[in-house]
């Protein structure tokens, strides 16, 4: 572990298993992201806070990395802390705020008419009220994004990491290379690029996957050390698993555009969503369809497939690039 880091770690009630905050001890006790609001995430923090000579009440500010509820569960549990650092994404979701939300719900609606999205698998309402229910309770204090400075953590750098979401920042310190990278860069999986609503007044939607890949790309050109995630092993950083992870994508890309080429004109998004994951398209709909959206959005983008729409419904056909 680097100098005056250490990991805590919480259970969660999802798949991925338990997840890992930081703290980190200097004049200003920072707490990188904060877990999820269950009693026993919680007493996992309070335990392993006192295995480094800590309290809660020790904590001076926290920072995250991104929105999703398994990373801000316990903020509001932390009664002396007054400075929250966090994404402007981070903020709406931790505020609940309504409009928003109701953007939301309508942009998912149209969205999965124009997907071809059975009824039975439109859980949008669910999967927010489960965030709301893990997420913390109270608003983000200071709102940063890359080019920002922290006070007192002048030597961490502020990256913005959009792709697994769209609110996601990582941090650098530049004295060691030590990266804590949340959910963008992990050892043993892939992040999920999770398709996300567009804000208010924006026309065009994120394109999760193409951040994704932007943003590794990126990291390839920074001094890091050792990543520090927020799930599995701590580990020595090596650009060939950014290259790992790109180039799976890219093979699952050619699956995709294999489909389309053999079914061009009949492959929705959710025709293709099934056919990738026929074990897993059920369980994990909102997952899978991310997945799904983003290779097509790779494709679409490298000039390997053109979108048509055919009665209101998002359909694909491969371009004379792809079939020649």
């Amino acid at each position: 572990m680097a100098e005056n880091l250490y990991q805590i770690t919480m259970p969660t009630p999802y798949a991925v298993g338990d997840v890992h905050s930081y703290v980190l001890i200097d004049d200003v006790v920072t707490l990188f992201d904060a877990g999820v609001d269950t009693d026993d995430a919680w007493q996992a923090m309070v335990r392993q806070l006192s295995d480094v000579g800590l309290t809660p009440s020790d904590i001076d500010q926290i920072v995250l990395t991104h929105h999703h509820p398994d990373h801000t569960g316990l903020i509001h549990r932390f009664d002396d802390v007054q400075a929250i650092y966090g994404h402007a994404i981070t903020n709406l979701w931790l505020n609940q705020e309504s409009s928003y939300f109701d953007h939301y719900r309508a942009f998912f609606a149209k969205l999965y008419d124009q997907f071809g999205v059975p009824e039975t698998f439109r859980k949008v309402d669910k999967t927010i009220n489960n965030a709301f229910r893990y997420q913390g309770k109270r608003p983000v204090t200071h709102i940063i994004d890359e080019g920002d400075t922290i006070p007192s953590l002048e030597d961490w750098s502020i990256i913005e990491t959009k792709g697994h979401a769209q609110s996601h920042l990582s941090f650098l310190r530049q004295t060691d290379g030590t990266l804590i990278s949340g959910d963008h860069l992990l050892k043993h999986i892939s992040s999920n690029p999770i398709l996300e609503a567009p804000l208010e007044g924006e026309v065009d939607r994120p394109k999760p996957l193409l951040n994704y890949r932007r943003t590794l790309t990126k990291l390839q050109s920074l001094d890091i050390q050792s990543v520090l995630p927020g799930h599995g092993d701590i580990f020595d950083y090596n650009s060939k698993l950014i290259q790992h992870r790109l180039t799976r994508q890219e093979e699952r890309a050619q699956k995709v555009l294999d489909y389309v080429l053999e079914h061009r004109l009949e492959a929705t998004p959710f025709n293709i969503c099934q056919f990738l994951f026929p074990k897993h398209y059920e369980k994990q709909f909102g997952l899978t369809m991310s997945e799904t959206i983003g290779q097509l959005d790779y494709l679409e983008a490298s000039g390997d497939i053109e979108a048509v729409y055919s009665k209101q419904v998002l359909t694909y056909k491969p371009t004379k690039q792809s079939v020649y």
